[in-house]
């Protein structure tokens, strides 16, 4: 007798726009990577089966548009999310130092239309600098400072983090729920 269960989470994928938030989700649930740049109109949703202790994990990834004409839309974005993950760019250009300034402002956004849920950081583009000039702290402060669960160095480009990266967040929704039932 089968005795798996099926669980569903809707992931908030969040950021500026043009940080990676759209190649990211294709990476990690097509193995792809698209080289243009599309802009995401509103949000776009992707859905990934995992296999988990037998059980399978039904997930959502809500990709939302980072620029502010779809602000009357966001709290239908939110609804029923129950974990996030914020990504910002680690290009040393005006993108990336400003999607580093507003992680906070991503942050305050998921608190207030989704109250207290699981959040990771994606340090994303980590292909286009040089690691040894990289100084994680201010990153790592911020993990602290906010008690988010981690933040990952990735790439969509090469895979690299990516799949650890999306697997923190959904180990985390099933030890929170899936565990928590049984």
């Amino acid at each position: 007798m089968n005795t798996s269960e099926i669980y569903r989470f809707k992931i908030v994928l969040v950021g500026d726009g043009a940080v990676g938030k759209t190649s990211l989700i294709k990476k990690f649930t097509k193995g792809t990577f698209e080289k243009d740049y599309v802009k995401t109109i509103g949000a776009q949703f992707s859905r990934y089966n995992k296999k988990f202790d037998g059980n399978i994990i039904r997930l959502v990834f809500w990709d939302i548009a980072g620029q502010d004409d779809f602000n009357f839309l966001k709290h239908l974005f939110y609804k029923e999310v129950k974990a996030a993950i914020i990504v910002y760019s680690l290009e040393t250009n005006e993108l990336g130092k400003k999607s580093f300034a507003h992680l906070i402002d991503w942050y305050e956004e998921l608190k207030n239309y989704c109250g207290t849920i699981p959040v990771v950081i994606f340090a994303n583009k980590v292909d286009l600098i040089n690691l040894s000039n990289y100084n994680s702290s201010d990153v790592k402060n911020l993990v602290k400072q906010n008690k988010f669960l981690n933040f990952f160095l990735t790439s969509a480009k090469t895979g690299k983090g990516v799949v650890d990266a999306f697997n923190e967040i959904i180990n985390t929704l099933y030890k929170k729920y899936c565990l928590e039932l049984k």
